[in-house]
């Protein structure tokens, strides 16, 4: 056993649990109950701290260090391994090939036994790797990609006039009229509509790198710049033109601004290397051969046709190479073949693992430790079911019954229940969220947790808790798109009913967020007119290239007003985001503290409360509440703020009170306990309602960004949403929103997708939860397998109508829970089925 004593790591409540070793140990609770805190807070942090503890200090700082847990003693402890699911810092430089460590012996192989043309000297296994300076495409820098900006980009519009901007890549303000002034100097005419203007004017205003200095006479017509310069009358000063495209590329690389870079991005696209041709390398190195290919030609293939290529190409190779060959070629194909028992056979090496899910890319972490031939160790896993079709866990299953038969321990967090029936131990956290968890309400074999009334797991093992309630709707209106093409989709025609809940299912890879999130959202908001992914915050360092969804509306298009997408992508990047800002809830909040009489008095503003100003927040750590003290050898330690003690504001702004308590002990508030606190102000209890009414209201309203889940940052963004005043024909597409949810906390977003609904408004969801998708009107079943092997639409119609469809993957699963619905359902005709064989 691994004997846990006192745990107290954010809302453990000073726990005491036994964890057994060489077992499949899983975590449940709902969201917020102490989960991660247990397993990865305190048990995976303090094996980690006794590890570093034996490296010598210097190389400690090579290491991300989670910190000393708050816990009195954990005895028993073996050597432990996490794989959780943060991206780390995201680079188009990390790719399939370099998480599995494939790549490196791919280079190996090509440099030992590759076959070379006549002449050329052998090359190192370095000179075949894009990340080396000896290897990397001189022209992409080993990128396979370079940034161009395109003309359309730089002149949407070619109905406007320089003067109304027809040029939008330049900056806009002051810089922007600045620009127009040196045309007018040159002797361009700045009225004339840009479709007018000569080739060679529009070429020059765009492409040109010379960059002349001529006086600006600010606010002149061309007539009185002529009049001035006849008479040499004195500049308002002397200005520098530069090119549109010279302007941009020189603005994103050179850039200190995160939002100078961001504004200018949009005109960038990234377009496949012309001299390598996106495979990255240079000519020496792409001229060496095995089996007839490149290495750049070999990465780019799946993992699958990998394995048929490289497995008759130790034959072909010479005598003298052929031992090196035949071992290398080995240790390759049993790592792939570890990928592909995880059901990841689709994914290239060369595939950015930008372009990963988090799921995916756990599965190729795991993937690695089954190699690594590890023994006596306890592994951390964090959901490693998130983002699989049921059909896919069969595979993770046997991966983690590996690891555990090479005498290893398994520690999982998770809700999939599946999961939780084949554990050897559950210990069920919680009961609830928040400061209403960190208790431990079971530990034992699963069936013990039967007869446990306080847990919110227990309903749903063990059958007593059926699926929600399914709707009955009338499907009369649809919308379609015809022709859709998007990565591994080819000329898909979609429908989908409008004013209904409709499930996009599938195997991992077969499409599904390829035609939803990707295409369905591109091809929708351009027959609105508007920008396709308003929330896509991230900028590239590295270009990578932008795919186009083609594809048309040819009916229906007409019931679609609005799009809004709910992704999972972060709500804001630092901790001076949080849960309170972003609903816009602080606003009401901070106006009832400047209401006060105190505040009145001495005139403070709203902006006073707030920890951003100057004005109201702690001049000693500017409003973060926290300072962090550099230890070199050790992790950073943040300890609070020794002026306000972690209050973000300064003394003044404290004495401030509403209802008894300031600003800061406002923030320090569940939404629980604030919608309590609000009773009678009615725009702030309706947004904590709708918090509540989405499982959130263990968050406080002060709750950093940084420290939110990515299902907690959907659920946000949701509950943001709903609070707007209802408005109909809305398209709202999600991606996984189940993902790190509890079923009871599952069971209460699904509500809100059906209150939705019921609004007059398209709900379009990306889902793996079975019990979920049984709910829906309408299923859409990707497949039939991943990648290559997938892109069709298999079945489409109401959920039951997957029972005659002998192709689909997802009918048995589907079937187990509609047979135990909460209501019977009568099949309804429109089952379309599609002969995929």
């Amino acid at each position: 056993m691994i004997r846990v004593r006192g745990a107290r790591e954010h809302n453990l409540q000073n726990v005491d649990v036994d964890i057994p070793r060489d077992m499949l140990v899983v975590f449940s609770g709902v969201s917020g109950s102490g989960k991660s805190s247990l397993a990865f807070g305190t048990v995976f942090a303090e094996a980690q701290r006794r590890f570093l503890d034996s490296v010598a200090p210097y190389a400690r700082r090579l290491f991300d260090q989670i910190g000393v847990p708050d816990v009195d003693a954990i005895d028993g402890l073996p050597p432990a391994v996490a794989l959780r699911q943060q991206r780390g810092a995201p680079s188009v430089r990390s790719s399939v090939g370099s998480v599995t460590t494939i790549s490196n012996l791919l280079r190996l192989l090509y440099a030992r036994a590759g076959h070379y043309p006549a002449r050329q000297p052998p090359l190192h296994a370095e000179d075949f790797s894009p990340n080396t300076p000896q290897g990397a495409c001189s022209r992409c820098h080993g990128l396979g990609t370079v940034y161009d900006v395109t003309e359309a980009r730089m002149v949407p519009d070619t109905s406007l006039t320089i003067r109304d901007r027809a040029v939008a890549a330049w900056p806009t303000a002051w810089q922007g009229q600045n620009l127009r002034d040196i045309l007018v100097t040159l002797g361009h005419s700045i009225d004339t509509p840009w479709r007018e203007l000569p080739r060679r004017t529009q070429r020059w205003i765009l492409y040109t790198d010379e960059q002349p200095t001529v006086p600006v006479f600010a606010g002149f017509s061309a007539d009185e710049v002529r009049a001035a310069r006849r008479r040499n009358m004195e500049p308002s000063y002397m200005g520098t033109f530069i090119g549109a495209r010279k302007y941009v590329l020189k603005t994103f690389a050179t850039t200190q601004s995160a939002l100078m870079k961001k504004r200018v991005s949009p005109f960038l696209t990234g377009v496949r290397c012309p001299l390598c041709r996106g495979r990255r390398l240079k000519k020496a190195a792409l001229s060496v051969t095995v089996a007839g290919k490149d290495i750049g030609s070999l990465s780019q293939l799946a993992l699958n046709e990998l394995v048929t290529v490289l497995g008759p190409a130790v034959h072909l190779v010479a005598v003298e190479k052929r031992l090196a060959a035949e071992r290398i070629v080995a240790d390759i194909l049993a790592r792939v073949s570890a990928l592909q028992s995880l059901g990841l056979g689709y994914l290239t090496l060369e595939r950015s693992t930008t372009t990963l899910s988090a799921g995916e890319l756990q599965r190729l972490r795991l993937a690695t430790q089954i190699r690594s031939n590890l023994f006596g160790v306890v592994y951390v896993l964090d959901e490693p079911s998130a983002g699989l079709h049921p059909a896919d866990n069969q595979a993770l299953f046997a991966a983690l019954d590996a690891l555990i038969s090479a005498g290893n321990s398994m520690c999982v967090v998770e809700h999939d229940l599946e999961m939780m029936e084949r554990a050897d131990w559950l210990i069920d956290v919680g009961p609830d969220g928040g400061t209403g968890g960190g208790h431990i309400v079971y530990s034992g074999p699963p069936e013990g947790l039967r007869s446990i009334t306080a847990s919110r797991t227990a309903p749903y093992l063990f059958g007593s808790a059926v699926a929600p309630a399914r709707r009955r709707r009338e499907l009369t209106r649809w919308l379609e798109l015809r022709d859709v093409t998007r990565n591994t989709l080819r000329r898909l025609t979609v429908r989908i009913p409008l004013g209904a809940l409709t499930m996009v299912t599938g195997v991992s890879g077969s499409g599904k967020s390829s035609l939803v999130s990707q295409a369905l959202v591109e091809l929708v908001a351009l027959h609105l007119g508007q920008k396709a992914r308003e929330e896509e915050l991230d900028v590239p360092d590295e270009p990578t290239i932008r795919q186009q969804s083609n594809g048309r509306i040819t009916a229906g298009g007409d019931g679609v007003r609005r799009l809004v997408t709910v992704d999972q992508r972060p709500i804001g990047r630092t901790p001076r985001s949080n849960l309170a800002t972003y609903t816009g809830l602080f606003d009401h909040v901070r106006q009832l503290f400047a209401g006060t009489r105190a505040a009145r008095a001495k005139r403070y503003s709203a902006g006073r409360f707030s920890f951003n100003m100057k004005a109201g927040r702690c001049a000693t750590c500017e409003g973060e509440g926290s300072v962090h003290v550099e230890l070199i050898f050790l992790s950073t330690v943040y300890a609070p703020c020794p002026t306000c003690r972690g209050s973000r504001y300064n003394s003044a702004t404290l004495r401030v009170t509403w209802n008894g308590k300031s600003i800061a002990e406002v923030l320090a508030l569940t939404v629980a306990e604030a919608f309590h606190f609000f009773e009678g102000e009615a725009g702030i209890v309706r947004t904590l309602a709708l918090l509540k009414a989405i499982g959130l209201e263990y968050l406080r309203l002060g709750q950093p960004a940084t420290e939110l889940s990515g299902g907690e940052a959907q659920r946000i963004k949701l509950a943001s949403e709903l609070q707007r005043s209802p408005r109909r024909d809305t398209l709202y597409v999600l991606d996984e929103p189940t993902t790190g949810l509890h079923p009871a906390d599952a069971d209460r977003l699904l509500a809100q997708l059906q209150r939705l609904v019921d609004l007059g408004n398209t709900v379009v969801v990306v889902e793996h939860d079975m019990r979920v998708v049984a709910s829906s009107d309408w299923v859409i079943d990707m497949g039939p397998g991943a990648g290559d092997a997938g892109g069709l639409i298999i079945a489409s119609g109401p959920p039951e109508s997957l029972r005659h469809c002998p192709d689909s993957r997802t009918a048995r699963y589907l079937m187990k829970w509609l047979d135990n619905s909460a209501t019977s359902v009568v099949p309804r005709p429109g089952m379309e089925i599609h002969d995929v064989r």
